[in-house]
């Protein structure tokens, strides 16, 4: 697929696994109950034993008391505004002890001079509220330092249970969770049968040891984002009927150097319990990545120990025990070396972008739940969605879905999938946007030059559709070709044409309106990468040979190429750049050649596609009739 941008300036959701949560604790099993019960025990026994003492004190009248005092028969005595509670000098009948009283006072001033004046020993306090007391002086600070506990916890790494506790982060999915299967994952047959001899080993393992053979430690999927692979994964353990831990590479790491080990023995100690059972780490290039592989903060980090403490795990564990490592990633070239040796992930799983059988296979599977029309046809839908994964490829069956709904429709029409899948590719429309005649002229002028190209070049991809009507950010316009049969390699005439197509918009402005414009900023950008790719990578160049110039670090599956040093002299440099230039001026002078010879269909075409804003292949194959091949010269 190749789409042409007219700009100003120059994927559907990964399948989730449901984290599971653990069983619900009982409520006299929860630590919080527990503290609440023994608070309100300490409270009520204090409450207890204030109120024996009161009740070991003798009541006497206020005349009495002041008796007492004036005969000089008051030990000691405790004062408030509420009551008088103290010791007399005169022995209980009973017991043989100094009696204990209790009294209810008067407001009597002269009640201190009496006292001091008859020498008691006395002390005045304020009456107390012992449940005030209890709540303010206990409960609401200890209440509010549990608090700030619990929310230094969750700020220092949230780390499960409690302050500087690991806690617990391999979740294992129980059976009450809809299993998957490989009825549920649709394409990648290929990965398939290799993981099935996971399961048979899973189921018996004693199969492959009779031959004197062991099942692979570790099976690590790699492929680009969104192909499936931790859905595979899960439809792995659904299919043997095995516990599967699943757990991401991210979660080992906290802020404690040595906590990510820790996890890693945790999980190891909880799969040999659980025997036969599958360990899934998901992106596991967050901790396994290449020891001495960028900065780091030492010589012993957290990743590196987490790291290490993995590596150890897997090289000790008995492979008899019925535990299979799985892993996935989409940076397979970052890894450690000592991951990918044998006995540790000594085997590895590709799980690629689907092909035309697979896509329609895919579409099949998400569409089960959709209401669709008679004429949807999922194998047209399949033929223009290359390059789509299987993440894209649900996006635009819920994006169809959605869309019929906001039509009004009672069905998914082929319509709405045409729409939703031109929203994925080029962004939501902009109806809306106003756009002058002259710049409408022009971008009409623009992707006419581009279809007329693309449909001329010997080797061109057959036009789908033409539009110019603003979709994105700053997308004013677009080409959609579409290929007619899936291919995975670029001849050199092939890669030539492409550049003549990606330059036809801007050349076709030259013509019609004598001048351009910024809106072939990003065709120039793609048709000098191309060119530099085939001076520089593809050993293309007549001139400088089948050579490779500069080292490139490419992330394959992440479609990301970055030239990390030159190795090459300045005065090849100069020469690269004029073979760079070379290729371009010559897509261009092909370009000018082609669009200058069919004139007339250039200025039909465009006048059509202004009049419409969107117009099909099959109308642009009628405008310009049947074109005649340029030169691949």
């Amino acid at each position: 697929m190749n789409k042409n941008d007219f700009s100003l300036d120059g994927n559907g959701d990964k399948p989730r696994i449901e984290i599971n949560r653990t069983s619900r604790q009982k409520l006299w099993q929860n630590p919080n109950f527990t503290l609440i019960i023994y608070l309100l025990f300490i409270f009520l026994s204090f409450q207890m034993w204030q109120g024996y003492q009161e009740t070991k004190r003798e009541e006497i009248p206020y005349s009495e008391f002041l008796q007492h005092v004036n005969n000089r028969e008051v030990a000691e005595a405790i004062v408030t505004d509420k009551l008088i509670r103290g010791t007399l000098t005169i022995n209980d009948e009973h017991t043989g002890k100094p009696r204990q009283f209790i009294t209810i006072p008067l407001h009597n001033l002269e009640l201190a001079t009496l006292l001091e004046k008859q020498g008691v020993k006395y002390v005045v306090r304020q009456s107390s509220d012992w449940l005030g007391n209890f709540l303010f002086n206990w409960v609401l600070p200890f209440g509010l330092l549990f608090m700030l506990w619990g929310w230094m916890a969750k700020r220092m790494g949230n780390m499960g249970k409690g302050f500087l506790n690991i806690g617990n982060r391999v979740h294992i999915h129980p059976d009450s969770l809809p299993k998957v299967t490989f009825d549920d994952v649709a394409g990648s047959d290929e990965a398939k049968q290799e993981l099935k001899e996971v399961i048979d080993f899973l189921k018996d393992p004693g199969r492959i040891q009779r031959l004197g053979g062991r099942m692979p430690k570790g099976m690590l999927l790699v492929g680009p984002p969104g192909t499936g692979k931790t859905l595979m994964a899960r439809a792995v353990a659904g299919e043997a009927g095995v516990p599967f831990f699943n757990i991401s590479g991210s979660e080992f790491i906290e802020m404690f150097v040595g906590v990510g080990a820790a996890r890693v023995r945790e999980m190891f100690e909880q799969a040999r319990e659980k025997a036969p059972c599958i360990i899934f780490i998901d992106e596991l290039d967050a901790i396994g990545r290449a020891r001495g592989a960028g900065p780091v903060m030492g010589g012993h980090d957290e990743r590196e120990q987490t790291l290490n403490q993995l590596l150890t795990e897997m090289d000790g564990f008995d492979p008899t025990t019925g535990v299979v490592v799985m892993a996935a990633t989409n940076r397979p070239e970052i890894l450690d070396k000592a991951l990918l040796r044998a006995g540790r992930f000594d085997r590895q799983i590709l799980v690629d972008k689907p092909d035309l059988v697979a896509r329609e296979e895919i579409l099949a599977l998400h569409a089960r739940k959709l209401k669709l029309a008679t004429d949807v046809d999922l194998k047209v839908v399949a033929q223009r969605t290359p390059g789509f994964v299987g993440a894209d490829l649900e996006n635009i069956c819920n994006e169809a879905a959605i869309r019929a709904v906001r039509e009004n429709h009672d069905e998914v029409t082929l319509k709405d999938f045409e729409a939703a899948i031109d929203r994925v590719i080029a962004g939501p429309e902009k109806r809306h946007r106003v756009i002058n005649r002259a710049e409408k002229h022009r971008v009409a002028c623009h992707e006419s030059g581009h279809a007329l190209v693309a449909e001329t070049v010997p080797t061109g991809e057959p036009v789908h559709k033409v539009s110019i009507i603003p979709r994105g950010i700053a997308a004013l316009g677009y080409t959609l070709q579409l290929p007619v049969d899936e291919k995975f390699l670029s001849t050199e005439q092939e890669l030539k044409d492409q550049i003549a197509i990606l330059l036809g918009g801007r050349v076709a402005e030259e013509i019609v309106l004598g001048d351009v414009s910024s809106g072939a900023a990003n065709d120039l950008e793609r048709a000098s990468e191309i060119a530099h790719g085939m001076v520089t990578q593809l050993g293309m160049s007549k001139r400088l040979g089948p050579l490779t110039w500069g080292k490139r670090h490419e992330l394959r599956y992440l479609g990301i190429a970055e030239q990390e040093e030159r190795n090459y002299s300045e005065e090849t440099a100069r020469r690269i750049d004029e073979e760079v230039k070379s290729l371009v001026e010559e897509g261009h002078d092909r370009a000018l050649e082609i669009l200058n010879a069919r004139r007339d269909q250039l200025d039909r075409l465009a006048a059509l596609l202004e009049e419409k804003e969107v117009i099909s292949g099959e109308e642009v194959k009628r405008v310009i009739g049947n074109a005649t091949p340029a030169s691949a010269t």
